[in-house]
Protein backbone atom coordinates (compact mmCIF):
# COMPACT_ATOMS: atom_id res chain seq x y z
CA UNK A 1 0.00 0.00 0.00
CA UNK A 2 1.18 3.73 -0.63
CA UNK A 3 3.10 4.87 2.30
CA UNK A 4 0.93 8.63 1.80
CA UNK A 5 -2.36 6.44 2.90
CA UNK A 6 -0.87 4.98 6.01
CA UNK A 7 -2.76 6.73 9.41
CA UNK A 8 -2.92 6.21 13.01
CA UNK A 9 -6.42 6.29 12.79
CA UNK A 10 -7.57 3.02 11.12
CA UNK A 11 -6.52 0.71 8.19
CA UNK A 12 -6.54 0.88 4.55
CA UNK A 13 -6.30 -1.85 2.58
CA UNK A 14 -7.76 -3.38 -1.05
CA UNK A 15 -11.40 -4.01 -1.06
CA UNK A 16 -11.13 -7.66 -3.53
CA UNK A 17 -15.63 -7.20 -3.00
CA UNK A 18 -15.29 -3.66 -4.72
CA UNK A 19 -12.80 -4.78 -7.27
CA UNK A 20 -14.69 -7.97 -7.89
CA UNK A 21 -17.88 -6.19 -7.97
CA UNK A 22 -16.92 -3.45 -10.14
CA UNK A 23 -15.44 -5.45 -12.57
CA UNK A 24 -17.94 -8.65 -12.92
CA UNK A 25 -20.37 -5.08 -13.52
CA UNK A 26 -18.02 -4.39 -16.70
CA UNK A 27 -17.50 -7.77 -18.09
CA UNK A 28 -21.48 -8.68 -19.24
CA UNK A 29 -21.36 -4.96 -21.01
CA UNK A 30 -19.07 -7.00 -24.10
CA UNK A 31 -22.29 -8.57 -24.34
CA UNK A 32 -24.92 -5.47 -25.33
CA UNK A 33 -26.44 -5.79 -28.97
CA UNK A 34 -26.23 -1.78 -28.27
CA UNK A 35 -28.41 -1.85 -32.42
CA UNK A 36 -31.09 -3.33 -30.68
CA UNK A 37 -31.78 -0.75 -28.10
CA UNK A 38 -35.68 -0.12 -28.32
CA UNK A 39 -37.43 3.05 -26.84
CA UNK A 40 -38.92 0.51 -23.81
CA UNK A 41 -35.35 0.22 -22.83
CA UNK A 42 -34.97 4.03 -22.62
CA UNK A 43 -38.34 4.50 -20.75
CA UNK A 44 -37.48 1.20 -18.45
CA UNK A 45 -33.95 2.76 -17.29
CA UNK A 46 -35.47 6.61 -16.68
CA UNK A 47 -37.90 4.50 -14.36
CA UNK A 48 -35.26 2.96 -12.71
CA UNK A 49 -32.84 5.74 -12.44
CA UNK A 50 -35.53 7.82 -10.88
CA UNK A 51 -36.53 4.78 -8.27
CA UNK A 52 -33.17 3.78 -7.51
CA UNK A 53 -31.08 6.77 -7.68
CA UNK A 54 -33.44 9.91 -7.16
CA UNK A 55 -35.24 8.16 -4.10
CA UNK A 56 -33.05 5.33 -3.17
CA UNK A 57 -30.08 7.27 -3.05
CA UNK A 58 -30.05 11.08 -2.63
CA UNK A 59 -33.42 11.07 -1.25
CA UNK A 60 -33.77 7.81 1.29
CA UNK A 61 -29.77 6.87 1.95
CA UNK A 62 -28.43 10.61 1.81
CA UNK A 63 -31.06 13.25 3.06
CA UNK A 64 -32.87 10.48 4.70
CA UNK A 65 -30.89 8.19 6.90
CA UNK A 66 -27.52 9.69 6.63
CA UNK A 67 -28.79 13.66 7.42
CA UNK A 68 -31.25 13.19 8.73
CA UNK A 69 -33.18 15.82 6.50
CA UNK A 70 -36.70 14.79 6.88
CA UNK A 71 -38.97 12.86 8.70
CA UNK A 72 -40.30 9.11 7.38
CA UNK A 73 -42.41 5.39 8.34
CA UNK A 74 -40.49 3.04 8.64
CA UNK A 75 -42.45 1.67 5.48
CA UNK A 76 -41.01 4.41 3.23
CA UNK A 77 -37.22 4.06 5.30
CA UNK A 78 -37.31 0.60 4.43
CA UNK A 79 -38.42 1.23 0.55
CA UNK A 80 -36.06 3.70 -0.23
CA UNK A 81 -33.16 1.53 1.19
CA UNK A 82 -34.32 -1.48 -1.06
CA UNK A 83 -34.20 0.93 -4.02
CA UNK A 84 -30.90 1.83 -2.89
CA UNK A 85 -29.23 -1.81 -3.01
CA UNK A 86 -30.90 -2.09 -6.82
CA UNK A 87 -28.48 1.05 -7.36
CA UNK A 88 -26.10 -1.66 -7.46
CA UNK A 89 -23.84 0.47 -5.07
CA UNK A 90 -23.73 -2.19 -2.15
CA UNK A 91 -24.84 -2.44 1.33
CA UNK A 92 -26.35 0.75 2.61
CA UNK A 93 -24.22 0.26 6.08
CA UNK A 94 -21.44 0.48 4.25
CA UNK A 95 -22.31 3.61 2.29
CA UNK A 96 -23.60 5.19 5.79
CA UNK A 97 -20.38 4.39 7.21
CA UNK A 98 -18.24 5.87 4.93
CA UNK A 99 -20.02 9.05 4.83
CA UNK A 100 -19.66 9.52 8.66
CA UNK A 101 -15.91 8.74 8.20
CA UNK A 102 -15.34 10.95 5.11
CA UNK A 103 -17.53 14.08 6.45
CA UNK A 104 -15.40 13.59 10.44
CA UNK A 105 -12.37 14.18 8.33
CA UNK A 106 -13.12 16.38 6.01
CA UNK A 107 -14.18 18.87 8.66
CA UNK A 108 -11.06 18.85 10.16
CA UNK A 109 -7.49 20.00 9.31
CA UNK A 110 -5.85 16.80 10.37
CA UNK A 111 -7.86 14.97 7.74
CA UNK A 112 -6.13 11.91 6.75
CA UNK A 113 -4.35 11.80 3.07
CA UNK A 114 -7.19 9.12 1.68
CA UNK A 115 -9.86 11.51 2.33
CA UNK A 116 -8.47 14.33 0.98
CA UNK A 117 -8.69 15.66 -2.94
CA UNK A 118 -5.32 16.70 -3.53
CA UNK A 119 -4.00 14.03 -5.92
CA UNK A 120 -4.98 13.51 -9.72
CA UNK A 121 -8.60 11.67 -11.06
CA UNK A 122 -6.63 8.27 -11.66
CA UNK A 123 -5.33 7.89 -8.21
CA UNK A 124 -8.55 8.71 -6.90
CA UNK A 125 -10.33 5.97 -9.43
CA UNK A 126 -7.70 3.38 -7.96
CA UNK A 127 -8.60 5.08 -4.05
CA UNK A 128 -11.87 5.01 -4.23
CA UNK A 129 -12.95 2.41 -5.79
CA UNK A 130 -10.79 -0.35 -4.66
CA UNK A 131 -9.91 0.46 -1.41
CA UNK A 132 -11.63 0.60 1.52
CA UNK A 133 -10.97 2.51 5.04
CA UNK A 134 -11.37 0.71 8.55
CA UNK A 135 -11.07 2.97 11.67
CA UNK A 136 -9.63 1.68 14.44
CA UNK A 137 -12.41 3.56 16.92
CA UNK A 138 -15.82 3.64 15.28
CA UNK A 139 -17.00 5.38 18.15
CA UNK A 140 -15.20 8.75 17.33
CA UNK A 141 -17.74 9.26 14.37
CA UNK A 142 -21.25 9.16 16.57
CA UNK A 143 -23.44 7.36 14.08
CA UNK A 144 -26.47 6.99 15.27
CA UNK A 145 -27.06 3.77 17.22
CA UNK A 146 -30.39 3.23 15.85
CA UNK A 147 -28.57 3.01 12.67
CA UNK A 148 -25.46 0.91 13.17
CA UNK A 149 -28.17 -1.66 14.77
CA UNK A 150 -31.32 -1.49 12.45
CA UNK A 151 -32.33 -4.75 11.64
CA UNK A 152 -33.21 -3.87 7.89
CA UNK A 153 -30.35 -2.08 7.34
CA UNK A 154 -28.35 -5.01 8.69
CA UNK A 155 -30.24 -7.37 7.09
CA UNK A 156 -29.64 -6.00 3.64
CA UNK A 157 -26.15 -5.76 4.43
CA UNK A 158 -25.50 -9.62 4.41
CA UNK A 159 -28.43 -10.28 1.62
CA UNK A 160 -27.63 -7.04 -0.65
CA UNK A 161 -26.32 -9.00 -3.33
CA UNK A 162 -28.99 -11.39 -3.30
CA UNK A 163 -32.01 -8.83 -4.19
CA UNK A 164 -29.40 -7.66 -6.51
CA UNK A 165 -29.22 -11.00 -8.58
CA UNK A 166 -33.21 -11.71 -7.97
CA UNK A 167 -34.08 -8.16 -9.57
CA UNK A 168 -31.45 -9.03 -12.33
CA UNK A 169 -33.70 -11.95 -12.81
CA UNK A 170 -36.81 -10.37 -12.90
CA UNK A 171 -35.59 -8.22 -15.82
CA UNK A 172 -34.47 -10.93 -17.77
CA UNK A 173 -37.83 -13.09 -17.39
CA UNK A 174 -40.51 -9.53 -18.29
CA UNK A 175 -37.79 -8.38 -20.98
CA UNK A 176 -35.25 -10.23 -22.52
CA UNK A 177 -31.12 -10.93 -21.90
CA UNK A 178 -30.27 -7.79 -23.54
CA UNK A 179 -32.78 -5.22 -22.14
CA UNK A 180 -31.51 -7.27 -18.71
CA UNK A 181 -27.66 -6.70 -19.64
CA UNK A 182 -28.97 -2.55 -20.33
CA UNK A 183 -30.63 -2.16 -17.04
CA UNK A 184 -28.34 -3.55 -14.49
CA UNK A 185 -25.01 -4.18 -15.89
CA UNK A 186 -24.38 -1.19 -17.87
CA UNK A 187 -26.93 0.91 -15.30
CA UNK A 188 -25.10 -0.15 -12.31
CA UNK A 189 -21.38 0.20 -13.80
CA UNK A 190 -22.59 4.08 -15.33
CA UNK A 191 -23.62 4.50 -11.85
CA UNK A 192 -20.61 3.26 -9.79
CA UNK A 193 -18.87 5.34 -12.30
CA UNK A 194 -20.72 8.81 -12.34
CA UNK A 195 -21.02 8.66 -8.49
CA UNK A 196 -17.22 8.22 -7.99
CA UNK A 197 -16.93 11.05 -10.62
CA UNK A 198 -19.37 13.37 -9.33
CA UNK A 199 -17.57 12.64 -5.59
CA UNK A 200 -14.27 13.33 -7.29
CA UNK A 201 -14.74 17.11 -9.31
CA UNK A 202 -17.58 18.78 -6.98
CA UNK A 203 -14.54 18.47 -4.58
CA UNK A 204 -11.73 19.93 -7.51
CA UNK A 205 -13.79 22.17 -9.37
CA UNK A 206 -16.28 24.76 -9.67
CA UNK A 207 -17.68 27.39 -7.95
CA UNK A 208 -18.37 27.85 -3.89
CA UNK A 209 -19.97 30.06 -1.98
CA UNK A 210 -19.30 29.28 1.63
CA UNK A 211 -15.69 28.18 2.59
CA UNK A 212 -15.98 25.95 5.95
CA UNK A 213 -13.38 27.31 8.22
CA UNK A 214 -11.43 24.55 10.11
CA UNK A 215 -12.00 22.09 7.29
CA UNK A 216 -10.05 20.60 4.97
CA UNK A 217 -12.78 20.31 2.41
CA UNK A 218 -15.55 22.79 1.25
CA UNK A 219 -16.73 21.57 -1.82
CA UNK A 220 -17.65 22.85 -4.96
CA UNK A 221 -20.88 23.14 -6.91
CA UNK A 222 -21.11 22.36 -10.38
CA UNK A 223 -24.80 22.99 -12.77
CA UNK A 224 -24.31 20.57 -15.09
CA UNK A 225 -22.86 17.38 -12.19
CA UNK A 226 -25.85 18.63 -10.26
CA UNK A 227 -28.30 18.39 -12.82
CA UNK A 228 -27.50 14.76 -14.14
CA UNK A 229 -27.10 13.64 -10.27
CA UNK A 230 -30.03 14.55 -8.08
CA UNK A 231 -28.56 17.65 -6.76
CA UNK A 232 -25.59 15.76 -5.27
CA UNK A 233 -22.78 17.92 -7.83
CA UNK A 234 -24.18 21.01 -5.63
CA UNK A 235 -21.63 20.00 -2.92
CA UNK A 236 -20.68 23.61 -1.47
CA UNK A 237 -24.19 24.48 -1.02
CA UNK A 238 -24.48 20.56 0.61
CA UNK A 239 -21.23 21.28 2.60
CA UNK A 240 -22.81 24.44 3.77
CA UNK A 241 -25.95 23.22 5.13
CA UNK A 242 -25.41 19.79 5.57
CA UNK A 243 -28.65 18.81 7.45
CA UNK A 244 -30.65 20.77 4.47
CA UNK A 245 -33.10 18.72 1.96
CA UNK A 246 -32.49 21.09 -0.47
CA UNK A 247 -29.40 21.43 -2.62
CA UNK A 248 -29.75 23.95 -4.81
CA UNK A 249 -30.00 27.54 -3.71
CA UNK A 250 -30.09 29.63 -7.31
CA UNK A 251 -32.71 29.23 -10.38
CA UNK A 252 -30.09 27.75 -12.57
CA UNK A 253 -29.39 25.29 -10.02
CA UNK A 254 -31.66 22.43 -10.78
CA UNK A 255 -31.97 19.59 -7.88
CA UNK A 256 -34.32 16.76 -9.03
CA UNK A 257 -33.90 15.20 -5.81
CA UNK A 258 -35.24 18.30 -4.10
CA UNK A 259 -38.13 17.64 -6.51
CA UNK A 260 -38.52 14.23 -5.35
CA UNK A 261 -38.37 15.59 -2.00
CA UNK A 262 -41.23 17.97 -2.29
CA UNK A 263 -43.82 15.39 -4.23
CA UNK A 264 -42.96 13.12 -1.41
CA UNK A 265 -43.83 15.91 1.38
CA UNK A 266 -47.24 16.64 -0.66
CA UNK A 267 -48.23 13.09 -0.92
CA UNK A 268 -47.20 12.90 2.61
CA UNK A 269 -44.67 10.22 2.58
CA UNK A 270 -42.60 12.26 4.39
CA UNK A 271 -42.80 15.47 6.92
CA UNK A 272 -40.74 18.03 8.98
CA UNK A 273 -38.53 18.60 5.74
CA UNK A 274 -35.44 20.92 6.22
CA UNK A 275 -33.85 23.66 4.35
CA UNK A 276 -31.37 25.77 4.53
CA UNK A 277 -33.20 28.29 6.57
CA UNK A 278 -31.98 28.21 9.98
CA UNK A 279 -29.46 25.23 9.01
CA UNK A 280 -26.40 27.28 8.12
CA UNK A 281 -23.30 25.36 9.32
CA UNK A 282 -21.90 27.40 12.07
CA UNK A 283 -18.10 27.40 10.07
CA UNK A 284 -19.61 28.24 7.14
CA UNK A 285 -18.12 31.64 6.04
CA UNK A 286 -20.13 33.44 3.16
CA UNK A 287 -17.48 34.87 0.57
CA UNK A 288 -18.41 37.95 -0.80
CA UNK A 289 -18.00 36.92 -4.32
CA UNK A 290 -18.67 33.43 -6.24
CA UNK A 291 -15.21 31.59 -5.68
CA UNK A 292 -14.06 29.53 -8.77
CA UNK A 293 -11.45 27.18 -9.63
CA UNK A 294 -10.40 25.68 -13.03
CA UNK A 295 -9.34 22.21 -14.13
CA UNK A 296 -5.33 22.75 -14.38
CA UNK A 297 -4.91 21.87 -17.88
Amino acid sequence: MNHKLKTEVGKITVSWKKCLWLYLMFIPILFINFSAITWNDAILNIILLFLTVGIGHSVGLHRGVIHKSYKSSRWFKNVSLYLFVLTGLGSPISWLKQHYYRDYWQNRTDCPRYFQYKHSLLTDFWWNLHLEFSPNNISRYNIPKEDLSDPFILWLNKTWYVHYFIFMFLVYIFFGLNSMLLATSLRTLIIILGHWYIGYASHKYGYSRYTIQNADESGFNDVFLGLISFGEGFHNNHHSHPTSAKFSMKWYEVDLGWVLVWLLSKVRLIKDVKTQTGNLKPTAQLHKNLNWKFPII
